[in-house]
């Protein structure tokens, strides 16, 4: 058995117009991950801003996902939220929709024990019809997985990967080595998707792949067919946009760069605030230095895998 997701998923940023979800919009961008080569789309993960989502706005968008990709790639659905009705309701939803599976974050504000946080996925994962994957984001849940919760978690049988967004390589080579083959590990953090991959990750969540979707997808494929050198330079190619990511609060930067690139507007929700005129000037260079205008970005994102 291998896990149920590998490669690149990028986490779609959600496009708002006027505070409304633009949903028009949001078909353009899975249609955009499809022929630029992704493997699979995250919806309503951090980047998504799910906390300023209503549950029905998210069930929609798992619907919109699931049928824009229309089985040309996965759809891991972003179901967590601090508490579990509200949890369990989004994770039927995603079942439902026809979504891969369910992305389910440390609940956030709660400061769970392991105890807890153990139980608290047992408990979703025995009622999910679809695999469950943990989302481990201490800095925006304010608690950590353990190693030993990982572990005991990646026992049950619709338990199926982790995705750590945790600048913590050490602990990720812990839990690879004690979960196994079998058990998904994902990158959350775009700086390491590359060292993931070269441990024996399965693939990873990066918000620069809104951007370019193609050339995570192609670092993905290469470190899987054991060509690290080309999975290395792409790392290195795509460094400085990884690091323009947390210029601000994910995903101000992100959906500024869109913006700037012809992609998808700006907008956000409060309490986030669209990016300054100074944040602007400082993500304008790093665009130019790679020839991103619209129209270079739309050829360059049909190129497939």
């Amino acid at each position: 058995m291998n896990p149920p997701l590998r490669g690149s998923l990028t986490p779609l940023v959600t496009p708002f117009r006027d505070g409304d979800v633009d949903f028009v919009a949001f078909d353009a961008l899975v249609e955009r991950q499809v022929t630029g080569g992704s493997h699979g789309v995250t919806i309503a993960g951090t980047t998504g801003e799910p906390a300023s989502l209503s549950l029905d706005e998210r069930e929609a968008l798992f619907e919109r996902a699931v049928a824009g990709m229309a089985g040309r790639g996965a759809v891991l659905a972003g179901t967590g939220t601090n508490e579990l009705p509200g949890t369990l309701r989004l994770t039927r939803s995603a079942a439902r929709a026809g979504a891969t599976a369910a992305l389910v974050v440390v609940p956030y504000f709660v400061n769970p024990d392991q105890g807890g946080l153990e139980d608290w996925y047992r408990r979703i994962a025995d009622a999910s019809e679809i695999p469950v994957i943990l989302y481990d984001i201490p800095g925006r849940s304010g608690v950590a997985i353990s190693l030993e919760t990982t572990v005991a978690l990646a026992a049950h049988d619709n338990i199926v990967g982790v995705k750590l967004a945790r600048p913590d390589l050490v602990h990720a080579s812990q839990v690879i080595a004690a979960c196994g083959p079998d058990f998904g590990v994902y990158s959350g953090v775009e700086a390491l998707c590359y060292p993931l991959l070269a441990l024996g990750g399965s693939g990873h969540v990066s918000a620069t792949g809104n951007l370019f979707p193609h050339e995570l997808a192609r670092m993905a494929d290469a470190a899987f067919a054991g060509d690290l050198a080309s999975a290395r330079a792409i790392h290195f190619d795509l460094l400085e946009v990884n690091e323009a990511i947390f210029f601000s609060t994910n995903p101000i930067p992100i959906k500024a760069m869109l913006a700037l690139a012809g992609v998808a507007t700006a907008e956000v929700r409060p309490p986030l605030r669209p990016a300054s005129a100074e944040l602007v000037a400082r993500l304008e260079p790093i665009l130019a230095r790679r020839g991103v205008s619209p129209a270079a970005l739309t050829s360059s994102s049909t190129r497939g895998k």
